[in-house]
């Protein structure tokens, strides 16, 4: 089982290795970033695993642990807010321009639906007109209270200044050439009208922010802007300022500057998507200290203690008295004479070798060397009841 964890935690420091670099690539050069990464990972993976080993030197691989934990949850953190950003905030980006453009083209066509009434009653102002001065005349004089008419009898009289009278005169002809020239403006406004028209039933959210403005300028570009503030009569006409593309373009402009907006939206304006990378990438580091926490429990370590609770002693004192009985033995392998143990000491032993950590060798035993290295560097910080031994024995 013990090995079983320890394989599940390596797939995992794997998967969050992988995470740290791609995030160290945003900085780095992909070789450093790699080199980097692998450190983080395979530093972060083993202080885990002595952590629950080594106590006495426990707060030396605590530090060691959280800052490496630290560098690999930041760099995993933005490699997968960047993955996330990638996928959403375009669409996002995209949907806000064709809101926008829509606003637009909406009071645009408000504005020009109201050209376009206006221009139709010039239309038909100035045909009566026309036929009023063919009959009459003189209506060039007369004052109208629409300023755009008033202005077409202004330009008429001036025309024709000195020769009043009624028939196909001067007057006559000048009334028709203006009359002709309000149909004209009131059929650009209604194919203005008619290309937003066709703009808004053929954009859509999900086109790029560079085609949805090239559409929208295509559409927009055939407003007479002078004929409608002209026929409108009321000053200057607020025109709907076009976006800019640069203002709609999810494209930061370094990489670095990508790091940078993962965390100022992580703690400025944090969303479901900061929060799921965050939490995804702290994970997956917490998950390998928390198998190695679990494991902490090895059979080893609990026959340790089991054994010197049989011997009623403490567990720096069982693993004292111990060492003292080691003597060198074949290849300068620790052995301990099988004549001079307790019974904890018997039990312990009989177990290590079930476990592969001794090895009988007549009556004695041979302590693997990586085990016998523990137990001596488990003296290594005197407990309590260690201490006080020496001091009674003083």
């Amino acid at each position: 089982m013990i090995r079983g964890l320890f394989v599940a935690s390596v797939l995992l420091s794997i998967v969050s290795w992988y995470t740290t670099f791609e995030g160290m690539t945003l900085y780095l050069s992909r070789w450093f970033a790699f080199l980097a990464s692998l450190g983080v990972q395979t530093a972060m993976l083993f202080t885990a695993w002595m952590l629950t080993r080594h106590r006495h030197r426990r707060n030396q691989i605590l530090v060691v642990y959280a800052i490496t934990a630290l560098v690999s949850v930041a760099f995993s953190y933005v490699s997968l807010y960047t993955w996330f950003a990638q996928k959403e905030r375009p669409a996002v980006v995209q949907r806000e321009l064709f809101d926008r453009l829509s606003l637009a083209a909406q009071r645009t066509d408000e504005t020009l639906a109201a050209a376009e009434a206006e221009a139709r009653k010039h239309v038909v102002a100035l045909e009566e007109m026309t036929e009023a001065e063919k009959r009459v005349g003189f209506l060039s004089k007369a004052v109208d209270a629409d300023p755009y008419l008033a202005r077409v009898r202004e330009a008429v009289a001036r025309e024709a200044q000195g020769r009043e009278g009624s028939g196909e005169g001067v007057r006559y002809s000048a009334f028709t050439r203006y009359a002709r020239i309000a149909e004209q403006t009131q059929t650009q406004i209604q194919a203005a009208r008619q290309a937003i028209a066709q703009w808004r039933q053929r954009a859509k959210a999900t086109d790029t922010s560079a085609d949805q403005l090239r559409a929208y300028q295509q559409a927009t570009s055939g407003i007479p802007w002078t004929e409608v503030t002209e026929t409108l009569h009321s000053g200057a006409v607020e025109r709907p300022a076009l976006p800019s593309l640069a203002e709609f373009t999810d494209r930061t402009g370094s990489n670095q500057e990508d790091l940078l907006l993962a965390f100022t939206e992580l703690f400025a304006a944090p969303t479901a998507r900061h929060v799921f990378s965050f939490a995804l990438a702290l994970s997956l580091d917490l998950i390998i200290i928390l198998i190695a926490l679990v494991s902490a429990g090895a059979p080893e370590a609990q026959w340790a203690a089991a054994a010197a609770a049989l011997d009623s002693l403490d567990g720096q004192v069982f693993a004292r008295d111990l060492l003292r009985k080691v003597q060198a033995g074949p290849d300068g392998l620790a052995r301990i004479p099988g004549g001079a143990l307790s019974a904890g000491e018997t039990q312990l032993l009989l177990l290590l070798v079930h476990r592969g950590l001794a090895t009988p060798s007549g009556s004695d035993f041979l302590l693997d060397p990586a085990y016998h290295a523990s137990l001596v560097e488990s003296l290594s910080v005197r407990g309590v009841p260690l201490r006080a031994q020496r001091a009674a024995a003083s």
